[in-house]
Formats: C-alpha cells, structure tokens, sequence
C-alpha cells in the first residue's frame, strides 16, 4: 500500500504547532492552579483521615474528646480537645509521638503518600511550644554572656523546630542539631 497523501506544507504545520503549544501553555497553567488547590485539598482529607483513625482510637480507648481538624501553614492538623486527656499525652510528649506516627501510617496507608500531620492533644504542643521558647531564650543568653556554646537536653523533632525557630530569631546566635533519634540534641552558639 502507497501512501497517496499530501505532506503538511511549512505554514500549514507551523499553524498546527502553534494552537497545540497553546493549549499545552493553557493546560499546564490550569494544572498548576488545580495542583494548588488539590494540595490544599489533600491536606485537608489528610487532616479528615487523621481526624476518624484518632475518633477510632479513642473510642477503643473509652475516652472522650473534641477533634478539630484543620489546614494550618500548609500542614494537616487534628487537636483533641477535652478532659482527662493525659495518659494520651504520656510524659514528656512520648505517648503524643507515638499517636502521631501512627496517624501519619493511617493517612498513608490511605493515601499513599506520606503526610506532615501534626497532632495536638489537650493543648500539650502549644503550652510546650512556650516552654521551649524560654528554654531556647535562656540558651541564648548564656551563649551571649559565657560565650560557650550550649548542648540543650535531647529533643523530638516537634521540640527542636521549636527552639530553632526562636533561636534563629535572635541576631548573634545560631542553632543547629547534632547526634541521632532518639538523642538528637541542639546546640546553641554565637553566630559566626
């Protein structure tokens, strides 16, 4: 069989490629405005997913709460809100961690896509926020005075972003995190 059709001549083709790479122009912005707003949309099923395995959680466990679920700078969010709380919490946060790893697996596992969830329980992550911050700004101020710097007690990733956030906050110090989990630690010293 001979192929008995015409090839495209110069301005034909030259036409044709124009409106495709138009509409590829048009459809590759159309899919950057949909990513933005599947993203945020992601991140708010992520915070739904999170927020039924935590009711679920707490309904095996027999305790009772509030959840609120949100998108907050660009991460899911579920706060459990409400009395008798505590062991759910555990010390130093531990118990919290570890409810917020296995939130992270169920959001995954219904995703597939791994997820920066952030759980709070009974308001823990705001009041420790605070602690941290005078923890990092008396750091600061022994850096300043002594010169030397500080090692800070080993800390959850939570904790540390913390006290790296009021750190690098103030001009002539710096912080940085040294070791590994679960003795990952700070260091505070004067900006170089």
């Amino acid at each position: 069989m001979t192929d008995t059709s015409t090839p495209p001549s110069a301005d034909s083709s030259a036409s044709a490629v124009e409106p495709a790479a138009t509409d590829s122009a048009v459809t590759a912005e159309e899919g950057k405005k949909s990513e933005s707003v599947a993203s945020d949309g992601d991140l708010f099923r992520q915070s739904e997913i999170a927020a039924d395995y935590v009711e679920g959680l707490l309904d095996i466990l027999d305790y009772d709460g509030d959840i609120d679920e949100l998108v907050s700078a660009g991460r899911p969010m579920v706060e459990v809100v409400g009395g008798r709380l505590q062991p759910l919490v555990g010390q130093r946060g531990a118990t919290l961690e570890a409810l917020q790893e296995l939130t992270r697996l169920a959001i995954f596992r219904a995703t597939g896509s791994p997820s920066r969830l952030l759980l709070d329980i009974g308001g823990y992550r705001a009041a420790r926020r605070k602690e941290l911050a005078a923890v990092a700004r008396n750091a600061v101020e022994k850096v300043k005075e002594h010169g030397d710097a500080v090692r800070l007690e080993p800390m959850s990733a939570f904790e540390r972003k913390c006290v790296h956030d009021v750190v690098n906050a103030i001009p002539g110090v710096q912080s940085e995190s040294e070791g590994v989990e679960p003795n990952r630690r700070i260091v505070v010293r004067a900006a170089d």
